[in-house]
């Protein structure tokens, strides 16, 4: 199964400021939450690029769990895309984009993730954590640049159709 995670947020802030704040690997500690125990591995500096990759450790439900990504597209000041390459899921793939509009910026997340098939995994597990770590990333967001949420539900997460998810992993990016 394949599921998509959307959030949006008005930040009344230069889109440059925005992308700056966004693309410094330095920055994803202060908007995850402290009981992650988010570690970054790699040896600083970080130069965010096309190439770039990144590990890092994080503590979920008291398990240790690493990681690494890779940033796959780097498009400064509108977009830039992190997959990751070792991990907890079967496919992780962040889009992170930015728009510049009548008084700010527009910042969207969009995550396309796939699990192992293990029945309310998802449910009862996945979707929770992943709705509790995207309401924080946003609550500090908006502490850090003002704004607000863009839409109705602060994280929407929704299971692809075989056939959409099928070409949003071949596009290299989330569908919309």
């Amino acid at each position: 199964m394949t599921y998509e995670l959307t959030t949006r947020a008005f930040l009344p802030r230069p889109i440059g400021e925005v992308f700056a704040f966004f693309g410094d690997a330095e920055n994803l500690e202060a908007i995850t939450p402290p009981g992650l125990r988010f570690e970054i591995l790699t040896p600083r500096p970080i130069r965010l690029c096309a190439g770039a990759k990144l590990d890092y450790r994080i503590r979920l439900h008291g398990l240790p769990i690493r990681w690494r990504t890779e940033i796959e597209t780097w498009e400064p000041p509108v977009r830039f895309v992190d997959r990751q390459l070792a991990g907890p899921y079967r496919l992780w793939r962040h889009e992170h984009s930015f728009e510049e509009v009548d008084g700010g910026t527009l910042a969207t997340d969009r995550v396309l993730y796939a699990l192992l098939p293990v029945p309310g995994v998802h449910r009862f597990l996945v979707a929770p954590d992943l709705r509790r770590i995207f309401t924080y990333r946003l609550e500090r967001i908006r502490a850090r640049f003002g704004g607000e949420v863009v839409g109705t539900e602060a994280v929407r997460i929704r299971r692809l159709p075989a056939a959409e998810a099928g070409r949003a992993a071949t596009l290299g990016s989330p569908a919309a």
